[in-house]
């Protein structure tokens, strides 16, 4: 007690909290995170658990049901944050305050007002709803194409084990891992800041000047009314391709210019839809990082490609579109995977024999490629430049004194490790279980379990320091799908398992660490923490496969579009994608594309290069150490810029960049009381007024298919996607 008193003394004294050690090092950490902490705050309340429970039912089930429908609408914690405030005042009015005794304990439905703390809470309860942002759990994907595209059968029990221990099996070692990349001040989560900043807003009154709160209010009105005009009325906003308008009967003009289908020069959008998708609000990402993801995305688009495609013909590049995430002949025709894929959903070699070997676009090739080598460089860059603070804090002896967060959280008990332990024996036993008893249902082996974890486990804290420092998350999808089509060629289900244990719970793991960030800035008891993030997800997870059972049940020919009726909006374009790419690595396999049996051998080399790239960026920072620009070089965020391509387009990084350069580094730089004050409560109401108009679009007039037609609806670059090659004639292209 008296240790717990004495921080709590040097938290508070005002002397001290000029020294050093008493403010973060990160500046833009500075300006947001408040330095104080009240201890005494409930966190354990009704409102809490009602209100979070409440939104982690809600928000997991519309992500769910709408992630079956034509135009997929994610709705995010975001919009929680704003919807349980007001409510939860409410209940703050008019619960009864009198205290009731539950087994020798004192208890109340109204402790007093309601606070930050709670918000967090219910927050992170919707964020499990959300899938940390992503929508549904991710292994929903996998009973979708099972029941609805390989017509297979798969048990509820079986469905939700998959479910639950994908989302939960990364849990179990992102807490042993906390202490590396939450608890020092260097991995500084740029994401959640903008989480501080709303919540600040939200909660604090201020002075003179115009208050965060109704700088909020002003914000989310203008983006909530303006996005009518671009996500409805005019959609041509989201998309503006001036160079297609002004060279109309150009096919070469239209690759270029094209912000949808080609390499997008000159392209932008004025809907912040286009300007946040796939990479992330603009507005928190640091400056170094939009500057790596720059200098990467003009070496793969408007170097590389066009080389590629106009200079060298690259592995016949001139019969393909110049950007497309299609599957061709070699004549260009689209590929008829129907064909190749027998009743035992393996296979048919003859089949595949007489149609040929898949060919890709140059841009699809060459981006997978770049997906090889920012996996490579993960690894390697963090092994050089993190390597030794890692060392060091596994020893417990990291130079460098705590910050003043990390001292105000050691006035809450910390969580035990066997609770970290526990979670990862009982879901490892429960994913066993399911590679064993139910094998015949997911294909994949015991050892194919233990394999995907290890590989989670192995870049879980390289791709965690990434993300804390630079806000880009590189994944694992490519790199998990290629050796478990490899080792298991022929077995599609058994490819996407391995790749969702691998992927999404290095990824779920990523996401439980950045939530323990945001709480430990907004110095939430880690304990609370950790039994809402694993009671949210059980029931996420839970409600997620409720909700695919019951529509895969009662819609007939669900996510099949040639059998649906006309205008159904239960296409399932996710489902669709997924199932491509079980086909792709698992059914057809990785050698026969990338492989000796393959055209695209070659790329392998990219794995080569991105282990080697870091190397060479700490040798020039050795041998030329003044150069200070060299140290800002980061390969992985480089090279992984254009990892969302597709289903990114040139447009969005267009519109990214330029958004993330005006507010990171010319208003930060010039105007940074401005950019202190607001930037981030402007990042969080952009959001929230988009996610509020989707919503009521969505409701209003999408699901009751009442849509316009007009010029102002079309990007007007349709021979972006028509190949140059002489002899090929595309539907709706010139014969060359």
């Amino acid at each position: 007690m008296a240790t717990v008193e004495i921080e709590r003394e040097r938290a508070e004294s005002p002397k001290e909290a000029k020294g050093d050690d008493d403010v973060s090092p990160i500046e833009e950490v500075r300006m947001v995170v408040s330095n104080e902490d009240n201890p005494n705050e409930p966190v354990w309340t009704f409102r809490m658990w009602f209100l979070g429970i409440m939104a982690v039912v809600l928000l997991s089930f519309l992500n769910t049901f709408f992630g079956y429908r034509s135009q997929p609408l994610t709705v995010t914690m975001i919009s929680v944050q704003v919807a349980t405030l007001p409510i939860g005042r409410f209940m703050a009015k008019v619960l009864p305050r009198r205290k009731v005794r539950i087994r020798g304990r004192e208890f109340s439905l109204n402790p007093g007002p309601f606070n930050r703390k709670e918000h967090v809470l219910i927050s992170i309860f919707a964020n499990a709803g959300a899938a940390f942002g992503s929508g549904s759990a991710y292994a929903v994907g996998i009973v979708d194409i099972i029941r609805a595209f390989y017509g297979r059968k798969i048990t509820f029990l079986a469905s939700w084990l998959l479910v639950l221990t994908t989302q939960v099996l990364g849990y179990g070692w992102a807490g042993i891992m906390k202490k590396y990349v939450v608890e020092p001040a260097q991995m500084w989560w740029p994401g959640t800041l903008v989480q501080v900043s709303l919540f600040r807003a939200l909660h604090e009154k201020e002075g003179k000047r115009m208050s965060k709160e109704k700088f909020f209010i002003i914000a989310l009105t203008c983006s909530f009314a303006w996005y009518v005009v671009p996500g409805y009325l005019f959609p041509t906003l989201s998309i503006i391709s001036w160079v297609c308008w002004i060279f109309p009967h150009s096919v070469t003009a239209h690759q270029l210019g094209s912000g949808k289908n080609g390499l997008g020069l000159g392209s932008f959008s004025l809907d912040w839809t286009t300007i946040a998708s796939f990479l992330g609000n603009p507005l928190v990402t640091p400056f170094f990082a939009i500057a790596n993801v720059l200098a990467g995305y003009i070496l793969f688009i408007y170097l590389i490609i066009p080389i590629a495609y106009w200079g060298l013909n690259l592995y016949s590049a001139n019969n393909f579109p110049i950007y497309s995430s299609n599957l061709f002949t070699s004549h260009g025709d689209d590929y008829n995977v129907t064909v190749i894929v027998n009743q035992k959903f393996e296979i048919d070699m003859q089949a595949y024999q007489k149609q040929g070997l898949v060919n890709l676009s140059v841009f699809f090739a060459v981006s997978y490629g770049f997906g090889f080598a920012a996996i490579a460089a993960s690894l390697t860059h963090v092994a050089i430049f993190n390597g030794r603070e890692i060392y060091e804090q596994f020893r417990s002896s990291r130079s460098g004194k705590e910050d003043i967060h990390t001292r105000l959280m050691k006035k809450y008990k910390p969580i035990p490790n066997w609770w970290f332990h526990v979670t990862l024996l009982i879901s490892f036993v429960l994913a066993l279980l399911l590679c064993t008893v139910m094998k015949d249902q997911v294909q994949m082996p015991w050892w194919g379990l233990i394999f995907a974890a290890g590989l989670a486990l192995t870049f879980t804290l390289p791709i965690s320091i990434i993300t804390a420092t630079t806000n880009q998350s590189p994944g694992l999808n490519i790199i998990t799908e290629y050796i478990m089509g490899v080792i298991l060629p022929g077995e599609p289900i058994a490819n996407v398992c391995f790749k969702t244990y691998g992927y999404i719970s290095m990824s779920q793991a990523v996401s439980f660490l950045s939530d323990f960030k945001l709480g430990h800035y907004m110095k939430i008891p880690p304990r609370s923490m950790f039994i809402v993030q694993i009671i949210g997800t059980l029931i996420a997870g839970t409600v997620d496969v409720g909700v695919a059972w019951w529509l895969l049940g009662s819609i007939k020919n669900i996510c099949k579009q040639d059998l649906l009726p006309e205008n159904s909006p239960w296409t399932c374009p996710g489902d669709h994608v997924f199932f491509d790419a079980s086909v792709i690595w698992g059914l057809v396999g990785p050698r026969r594309i990338f492989g000796t049996l393959g055209k695209y051998q070659k790329l392998n080399w990219f794995f080569f290069i991105g282990a080697v790239g870091p190397v060479v960026i700490w040798a020039l920072r050795k041998v030329f150490p003044k150069q200070h620009w060299i140290s800002l070089i980061h390969l992985p965020v480089l090279l992984g810029a254009t990892a969302n391509m597709p289903p990114a387009s040139t447009v969005n990084f267009n519109s990214w960049i330029i958004v993330g350069t005006i507010f990171n580094y010319f208003v930060f730089k010039y105007r940074k009381n401005w950019w202190e004050r607001y930037n981030y409560v402007l990042a969080a109401a952009l959001d929230a007024g988009l996610a509020f108009m989707t919503v009521l679009i969505y409701f209003a007039v999408t699901m009751e298919g009442k849509g316009i037609q007009w010029w102002g609806t079309d990007e007007h670059c349709p021979l972006a996607e028509c190949p140059t090659a002489k002899g090929l004639i595309a539907e709706g292209c010139p014969v060359f």
